[in-house]
């Protein structure tokens, strides 16, 4: 495929590049301009992790929350599903991750789970948190397990939504693989990537919620479009291609986890394998609970928001039956839901 895309660039007009150039660089403007930085940039050490930190109020009932957006994403994403609910009731968390959004990328040690696991617990020293709840969703859990496991001094509960943590038979879509890739991939997330990706915004982001219905102002609320700018596309090609080779060491550790975990999957989910994955969180940590529901997609922070603040009032020590929840969860037009395991 590689030679393929080589040999189709050569063809490629150098005019037809440079307007692409240009085009991004444009709309990347753009898109800064209308989604500017609504979080709080940190200096962790040389680089800047962004957060919006949001504090709990004078009837709080909860212990810190932090929220790990997965691929393609930024802070909006968790901020949009889980402000509403939470609000007020803990200080929370959501983070840019390194790359993304408004965070500088850092170091080599960021393209892999562990060191973003590492960068989110210093960003927590900075602001005086001692211990928190820790919510991943899609690859951000493979960042949450990653901080279970390295810090676990740091970790009240885990909370995976749709998590990607274990290795999988296969690859990844081509343009992660071609975007990593030094000198063609620059070329191509500079001249090429932004205006073919525009039009899939609202296409990939339906793809993402189905088979359950994507909300009406998800698009507008968390704009996923910011992803197409080129350092935040490279620093996710790398996220995503290398994250089967971490994976397949790293979850060998994940029965080191001495934190409770809930574990919330879809078992409609055809971004990642939940068969792979949450099975293999929950046969490998040793203290967790997996919640499978019925017709239920990806995104599971949004079409279970419910279930997923019950399962932190859990780990924050609250009685909660979250076996009973799931066998009683209904998809609008689809039947009820399969109990948890």
């Amino acid at each position: 495929m590689l030679k393929v895309l080589l040999a189709l660039a050569a063809l490629v007009p150098f005019a037809a590049l440079a307007a692409g150039f240009v085009f991004t660089e444009w709309k990347t403007a753009q898109f800064e301009t209308v989604y500017p930085n609504i979080g709080t940039r940190t200096d962790i050490g040389g680089y800047a992790l962004n957060s919006v930190d949001l504090p709990a109020g004078s009837d709080a009932d909860l212990p810190p929350i932090v929220f790990i957006h997965g691929a393609s994403g930024n802070l909006r994403d968790q901020l949009f599903a889980f402000r509403k609910p939470l609000e007020g009731r803990a200080r929370l968390i959501f983070v840019d991750r390194p790359g993304y959004g408004y965070s500088d990328r850092g170091g080599a040690e960021n393209d892999t789970p562990a060191g973003q696991a590492d960068a989110i617990a210093r960003l927590l020293d900075k602001k005086g948190i001692g211990r928190a709840i820790i919510v991943g969703h899609s690859l951000g859990g493979a960042i949450a397990a990653s901080f279970g496991v390295r810090h676990p001094d740091k970790t009240i509960g885990l909370l995976f939504l749709s998590a990607a943590t274990h290795p999988w038979n296969g690859g990844v879509d081509w343009y992660y693989d071609l975007a990593a890739t030094p000198v063609i991939g620059t070329i191509f997330r500079y001249t090429m990537l932004l205006p073919v990706g525009l039009d899939r915004i609202d296409s990939g982001s339906r793809a993402v919620f189905a088979p359950n219905p994507m909300p009406r102002d998800y698009v507008a609320e968390t704009m996923p479009g910011m992803i197409l700018r080129p350092g935040a596309f490279y620093a996710n090609a790398m996220d995503v291609s290398g994250l089967d080779a971490f994976v397949r060491t790293m979850a060998q550790q994940y029965r080191q986890i001495t934190a409770p975990a809930v574990i919330i999957t879809g078992d409609s989910d055809d971004i990642v394998a939940e068969e792979i994955h949450s099975v293999g969180l929950k046969r490998d940590i040793p203290n967790s609970e997996l919640l499978w529901l019925k017709g239920v997609g990806h995104k599971t922070d949004y079409v279970a928001n419910g279930l997923a603040v019950a399962a932190i009032e859990k780990l924050a020590g609250k009685p909660r039956d979250l076996a009973g929840m799931a066998a009683d969860f209904h998809v609008p037009g689809q039947p009820q839901a399969a109990a948890a395991n």
